[in-house]
């Protein structure tokens, strides 16, 4: 598979029951706005119907935001739909209020990367445009 061609595309999902998305809508503006294009979700979404949209979008990314609690589940549970559906290409990072110690296991379990409190949208852009679509052979 070579690389697409035209801008990077980013499904932006709020999964579960959080209700708080002004952060997932102002990561969603700024890789718009840094010349990405994005599909926002909207809120409540389950697993099921982000994976079923970043495949149908034909997304290199998706980007979850969670506050609630239940990260290393809906992360999981993406990444498992994921590689049900031969769709393992598509890069999956995230960011909300997720505790330290469990980073490194949801790495481990496939999460590309995690933006927690305090990450700026530019180191959020940055490293979208560095780690989602890579050259073939890179």
């Amino acid at each position: 598979m070579g690389v697409a061609a035209g801008p990077i595309r980013v499904v932006v999902a709020k999964p579960g029951l959080d209700g708080h998305d002004r952060g997932a809508k102002v990561i969603a503006r700024a890789l718009r706005d840094a010349g990405m294009e994005v599909i926002y979700t909207g809120l409540h979404q389950t697993p099921e119907q982000i994976v079923d949209t970043a495949i149908q979008e034909d997304a290199d990314a998706i980007g979850l935001s969670i506050l609630s609690g239940a990260h290393n589940t809906l992360f999981a549970a993406v990444i498992e739909l994921l590689k049900e559906r031969d769709a393992e290409d598509i890069k999956v990072f995230g960011g909300g209020i997720i505790p330290e110690a469990d980073i490194a296991p949801l790495k481990e379990k496939g999460v590309a990367e995690i933006f927690t409190p305090g990450a700026t949208t530019v180191s959020i852009v940055d490293w979208v445009r560095a780690n989602v679509r890579q050259p073939a052979g890179a």
